[in-house]
């Protein structure tokens, strides 16, 4: 790329897919632990506790330490797919590009259309003292909430996937 060598090149395009699946690594992961734990427990909470959990872990995501993965991902992705073409790895370079269209759609794009603004009405909802209107609230954001999660979580999943195959496929 502009007057690198090709073993210049090459390690380029490795350094950027490593940092590519550690990306991917990290925001599959998120979602997953959401799967998993998260919500399982929120489930079994007071729904009224759930509510105010949900609530302060929304707020509290939204930080410099999440934005590298979630944003950057598809950004690193691409950048890796035109390394990895430019530097003569057809073949990688659409498994890099294959991950960060997966995430970018199914990842990035669908967080920011369902699950975000799911977030903030439930952000913009009172937690009532009920705890029968509490549960119902509870009942009607997490079914939803958790089948859009998993929709992302797995998609990330085959986006890491595609990743590390994107690598693996790299020529010596």
């Amino acid at each position: 790329m502009y007057g690198l060598t090709e073993a210049a090149m090459r390690r380029m395009v490795v350094g950027l897919s490593v940092i590519s699946i550690i990306l991917a690594g990290a925001i599959f992961g998120f979602f997953y632990a959401w799967v998993c734990s998260t919500m399982w427990g929120l489930d079994q909470a007071d729904p009224r506790v759930a509510i105010k959990a949900m609530q302060a872990m929304n707020a509290s995501v939204r930080n410099a330490v999440f934005f590298p993965a979630f944003f950057l991902t598809p950004v690193v992705l691409g950048l890796t797919a035109a390394a990895a073409r430019y530097g003569g790895h057809k073949v990688p370079a659409f498994w890099f590009a294959a991950a960060g269209a997966v995430y970018l759609g199914f990842g990035l794009i669908l967080t920011l259309s369902v699950n975000v603004p799911m977030n903030e009405a439930l952000a913009a909802t009172a937690v009532p003292d009920d705890i029968t209107t509490a549960r119902q609230v509870w009942q009607d954001y997490s079914g939803r909430w958790q089948f859009w999660n998993q929709v992302r979580t797995l998609t990330s999943g085959i986006a890491l996937a595609l990743a590390g195959y994107g690598l693996a496929r790299l020529q010596p």
